[in-house]
């Protein structure tokens, strides 16, 4: 009998009392809260994590996995190149070198880097350029530019622009920069406004000969890998003492470590919605507990113990949270759904890496929300079904 005791109370108390109607309102409330928080951290989780993926994918792409560099010039050449396809035919390897320069085209000028490559290698690390090139054919002193330049100084094929180099060279009395016009061949766009402007690519021939670079000698080999984190320790085993590998995190560590930092700092603020709920559950039972005085007492008396007491209005605050949170669960995924479905808000395409949404909530993510909210209904639950454990029997049936 005492086993459906507790049950029965608990639907008992849960349902709508005329003559105290205010109970029943705060539980709604308090369901409602709960319910509307879960669904917000879902899709707010959702959307930082869609957009971390977006940059991290960006990045990826335009800063490369991983890059080999020299310590010192020289260490970088064709045989370490070759010695790194040989032992690992699995990567990809594009060598490369580069240059500061200054774009210009009229009175306009454009800082940034020009990266001399071998567009056959280049392909297979840079998927950017790779689909730049299946409509343009780069040949000497040919160049690729991104398409925020090119709408910046108001370029298309076939016209020149002109590159103003860092690198200096004597000319009769004074020292004069170097100056190279090149045919504009093709445009690349990685929807990232700032590499786009900043990077253009051309020949590894064209910028070694205008940089007086031996042909076997690189700047740094860029290196695609599906799995940079494990390949990194991989390769820095078998790299000379005049070479060192980095990773596109370790460049970017700052930016991600900022993110990371805002996507806590927004579940923190947004778990504060559900604390809120949870004091509409701590209202509603002392309500009840106060309401059910007589009952409660009456039950004691008849032999229910103070722990069965405790267990009622326990699993009544649980009852209560447990269901604003599956509802919120099943809301946020609803809106997951729907925003993932239909383009319902669009983003500049010249500010944000994508135009729609990105939502991608991780299983991690999800469980920290369901833990988060049980503990907090569990803390807002049990202050209330302690107090009605500690009704006083004898007073309560004298004065009522």
């Amino acid at each position: 009998m005492k086993n459906k005791l507790i049950p029965y109370l608990v639907k008992r108390f849960l349902r709508f009392d005329k003559d105290q109607p205010f109970i029943f309102l705060s539980a709604m409330l308090a369901f409602l809260g709960i319910s509307l928080g879960v669904m917000v951290l879902i899709i707010a989780m959702a959307l930082m994590n869609g957009f971390d993926g977006e940059f991290k994918k960006k990045l990826t792409i335009m800063n490369y996995p991983l890059s080999v560099i020299p310590k010192f010039y020289g260490s970088v050449d064709e045989q370490l190149l070759m010695d790194l396809e040989l032992r690992f035919p699995d990567l990809k390897f594009s060598p490369y070198v580069q240059s500061a320069v200054m774009a210009r085209s009229g009175s306009k000028l454009e800082g940034g880097y020009i990266f001399g490559v071998d567009f056959k290698a280049e392909a297979h690390v840079n998927k950017i350029v790779a689909k730049a090139l299946e409509d343009a054919k780069i040949g000497k002193f040919d160049v690729l530019i991104g398409k925020s330049l090119k709408d910046e100084f108001n370029l298309y094929v076939d016209d020149k622009l002109m590159y103003i180099f860092t690198n200096a060279e004597p000319g009769g009395l004074s020292v004069t920069p170097r100056i190279k016009r090149f045919d504009v061949k093709g445009i690349f766009d990685s929807g990232l406004t700032a590499y786009d402007k900043a990077y253009s690519y051309t020949s590894l021939e064209s910028l070694q000969k205008l940089l007086r670079i031996p042909s076997n000698q690189y700047d740094g080999i860029h290196i695609y890998s599906t799995n940079p984190h494990k390949d990194i320790e991989k390769i820095k085993e078998v790299l000379p003492p005049g070479a060192s590998i980095k990773g596109w995190w370790e460049d970017n560590a700052n930016f991600f470590a900022a993110l990371e930092l805002e996507k806590v700092s927004l579940f923190i603020v947004l778990m504060l919605i559900i604390l809120i709920a949870a004091i509409n559950i701590i209202s509603s039972l002392l309500m009840t507990v106060m309401n059910r005085r007589s009952d409660i007492a009456l039950l004691m008396s008849l032999g229910t113990t103070k722990t069965e007491i405790k267990k009622v209005f326990l699993y009544l605050g649980i009852v209560i949270g447990i269901s604003g949170i599956l509802a919120g669960v099943v809301l946020g995924f609803s809106g997951i759904w729907v925003l993932s479905t239909f383009d319902l808000v669009s983003l500049p395409k010249d500010v944000y890496p994508t135009t729609t949404l990105p939502l991608d909530l991780n299983t991690k993510d999800f469980f920290m929300i369901i833990f988060g909210a049980f503990l907090i209904v569990i803390a807002s639950s049990y202050y209330p079904a302690k107090k009605a454990s500690e009704v006083d029997i004898l007073t309560v049936l004298r004065n009522e």
